[in-house]
């Protein structure tokens, strides 16, 4: 598999674009979870209002089991401390809530913020990747044999601009049809210097 190219003006912007892409990768999960960890602070509020919530409540359930001894008024006495656990337990359960909604929101909003970037490497970039690699690969397989070369030279008339095929001369395409030799090899190294690979050591 081949992972750079034999040039070396390619293959330092293939090495330099791939550190780039990892720190890109890295400084955006880095954000992510600055972000993740900001949100939880948000959590805080809502734990002190559950505990606190709760520990109110239990104080005063307590406090009108103790009040419910009280003879012939005891009941009458408890319903006021029982009303006011019932609303320390409904602040508590608010502070629960809302410690859920921020859990939620801690796990999504990283997730949005690192999306997009990631998308951005793995439908752009990943794929550009990988077809120069695939295609460098079968290259640098096939340029010292002579049927390789030969679709080398193919695939450099197929694909590469008129300006630079006439350059090689104005009967090119006539002369690789002629299996002339030098026109191959020179088709090929066209096609080798476009994936930045060295030419054949034929």
């Amino acid at each position: 598999m081949k992972l750079y190219a034999d040039r070396v003006p390619l293959a330092s912007r293939q090495l330099i674009t791939d550190l780039l892409v990892v720190l890109w990768i890295y400084l955006w999960v880095r954000v992510a979870l600055g972000i993740h960890d900001l949100v939880e602070k948000l959590a805080v509020p809502g734990a002190k209002l559950e505990s606190a919530g709760s520990g109110i409540a239990d104080n005063l359930a307590d406090a009108g089991g103790k009040v419910g001894r009280v003879p012939v008024v005891g009941d009458q006495l408890t319903k006021p401390f029982t009303g006011a656990a019932d609303a320390a337990r409904s602040i508590a359960e608010a502070g629960h809530q809302q410690q859920e909604l921020v859990d939620k929101l801690a796990l999504i909003l990283p997730l949005m913020a690192i999306a997009v970037p990631l998308a951005l490497v793995l439908f752009l970039w990943l794929p550009l990747r990988l077809r120069w690699i695939r295609r460098a690969s079968v290259a640098a397989a096939v340029r010292d044999e002579p049927a390789g070369r030969d679709l080398l030279a193919l695939r450099a008339l197929a694909s590469r601009p008129l300006g630079e095929l006439t350059r090689l001369g104005p009967d090119i395409a006539q002369s690789w049809r002629n299996g002339d030799a030098a026109a191959v090899d020179a088709l090929a190294e066209l096609e080798l210097r476009r994936l930045g690979l060295r030419p054949s050591r034929s």
